[in-house]
């Protein structure tokens, strides 16, 4: 019996896909209808972020968001990012937003600006950039 039925089963014809039709191709553009963003817009979504940050975890995904546009935070917003960095009492973070700065910047000329610019908050807060921390010279 059980080889009889081996038999028919190893008989049987296995069965064929019929072809399939070429599907119609649609273009469908997908976007997020949000209208583009003025510097002086992002400026202030990101300067009131950071004044209402009250973990690191918080601080540090809006460093994220922040830095990974393809532009230059405003000192506006990297002072209140340093403050928020104080204030939840990470001196680490304080240090590389200073170094984030160095890295968005063009050249040398513009991080000086950038620290000129800064140079109240950052003695305010005592924080020292990694150049200061390595005596290294700009």
């Amino acid at each position: 019996m059980l080889a009889s039925a081996s038999r028919s089963l190893l008989r049987a014809r296995p069965l064929v896909a019929a072809p399939l039709r070429p599907q119609a191709f649609t273009a469908v553009r997908y976007s997020s209808g949000h209208a583009e963003e003025s510097f002086e817009v992002f400026n202030a979504r990101y300067e009131t972020f950071f004044k209402s940050v009250t973990d690191l975890f918080e601080l540090q995904r809006g460093l994220n968001n922040a830095f990974a546009y393809d532009l230059v935070p405003s000192t506006e917003v990297i002072s209140a990012a340093l403050q928020a960095s104080r204030k939840v009492n990470d001196y680490a973070t304080a240090v590389r937003i200073l170094e984030g700065v160095k890295e968005k910047v063009e050249n040398v000329g513009q991080y000086k600006a950038y620290l000129a610019e800064l140079e109240p908050t950052i003695k305010e807060l005592g924080i020292v950039t990694s150049e200061g921390l390595y005596n290294q010279t700009l």
